[in-house]
């Protein structure tokens, strides 16, 4: 007798997912004691050694609930009795702005990653099933965001795989269940103080009251076809970002200009983390204030990003740099009242209009 229908639909998706990997390579799965994360846990403990592979297990206590540490312990001796070697836990500091959820997931990244390059393991899995997509893409919806954000999760992003995202969180469960195995169920996933648990208890099930089942499956395809899209648009904009580079973080104005503005905000988007702007911090507010110094340049004085940088146009170019240096330099030229380029005046400084000398009309 086979295994139970769920079980062995999670074994087929972790199965699918280990191939490629280098034999005896350590895959490790991050594991939460959740059920989702326990029936990955179990199936990669399963298929890795089929697979002529090795597997392990981290779990992350984020300090945020009374007893993190102890429900630590017991996921990590879970994970030995599933035959996972090695197997800890890490602790992490969840003090990063942006809100508590994104702390959270950027401490929990972080913590995977170092145990993974520690550890020398060339993946880690994931446990985000089909809902959680869909949670993220009405996620994107609200917040206004473009085809990138609302592509939702890849299948496979560097280190990371996720193998559960073409299966219900209910089908997952149903498998973590029929292992034997006892999940914990996270408070913060059903506290309405947090955005995704509001999408997850409020308003999915009203879409399927109001619209009918499958809307979880309707928006997963959905991320999957604007993934399509935007892997196709970031790769042009990965094209023509070395198409209008003069130097460093120096881009030609009329090259920018002349792209398609799908690809030029990519663009923009992509010099100013180049230059060292936090993507995080970077909003469309920043990236359509340095589209207007291409399309719509009138003067202005430039665009401060976060960072501490500074977007300028001067002599047909798009300047990224700090946003102390073009203050100072715009400064110095007002004191010096000197040349700014090929044909200036002695003695012109910048105009009543806030441009600097040599700054495009």
């Amino acid at each position: 007798m086979g295994p139970d229908p769920a079980v062995a639909r999670v074994r087929a998706a972790v199965r699918a997912e280990l191939a490629g990997l280098g034999p005896g390579s350590l895959v490790l799965v991050a594991c939460s004691g959740g059920a989702d994360s326990l029936a990955l846990a179990a199936a990669l403990a399963f298929e890795a050694p089929r697979a002529g592979l090795r597997a392990g297990g981290v779990t992350v206590d984020h300090g945020l609930q009374e007893g993190s540490d102890t429900r630590a312990v017991g996921v990590v001796r879970t994970m030995w009795g599933l035959g996972l070697d090695p197997a800890g836990s890490v602790a992490v500091d969840v003090t990063g702005g942006g809100g508590p959820e994104a702390a959270a997931r950027e401490a929990r990244y972080a913590a995977l990653e170092k145990a993974a390059a520690e550890l020398g393991a060339p993946a880690v899995l994931v446990g985000h099933t089909l809902d959680d997509q869909a949670e993220t893409v009405l996620l994107g919806l609200a917040r206004g965001s473009g085809a990138r954000s609302l592509a939702g999760m890849p299948a496979r992003s560097g280190l990371y795989r996720r193998p559960l995202l073409g299966l219900d969180r209910a089908e997952v469960r149903r498998a973590c269940l029929a292992e034997g195995l006892t999940p914990w169920d996270d408070p913060h996933n059903t506290d309405p103080a947090y955005a995704r648990s509001r999408v997850r208890t409020s308003l999915l099930p009203a879409m399927a009251e109001v619209l009918g089942p499958g809307v979880p499956e309707a928006l997963a395809r959905t991320a999957d076809l604007l993934r399509a899209d935007a892997d196709a648009l970031d790769g042009w904009a990965d094209r023509a970002l070395e198409e209008a580079r003069v130097v460093g973080h120096t881009f030609d104005v009329p090259v920018l200009e002349g792209l398609p503005s799908a690809v030029r905000g990519r663009v923009l988007r992509r010099a100013a983390v180049e230059a060292g702007s936090p993507a995080g911090a970077l909003g469309a507010v920043h990236v359509t204030a340095m589209d207007r110094l291409v399309t719509a340049w009138h003067g202005q004085r430039g665009a401060d990003l976060p960072g501490g940088l500074r977007a300028i146009r001067r002599y047909g170019k798009l300047q990224l740099g700090p946003a102390e240096a073009a203050g100072q330099g715009r400064e110095g030229r007002r004191r010096a009242g000197g040349r700014e380029g090929p044909g200036q005046r002695p003695g012109q400084g910048a105009d009543p209009g806030g441009r600097a000398p040599g700054e495009d009309p």
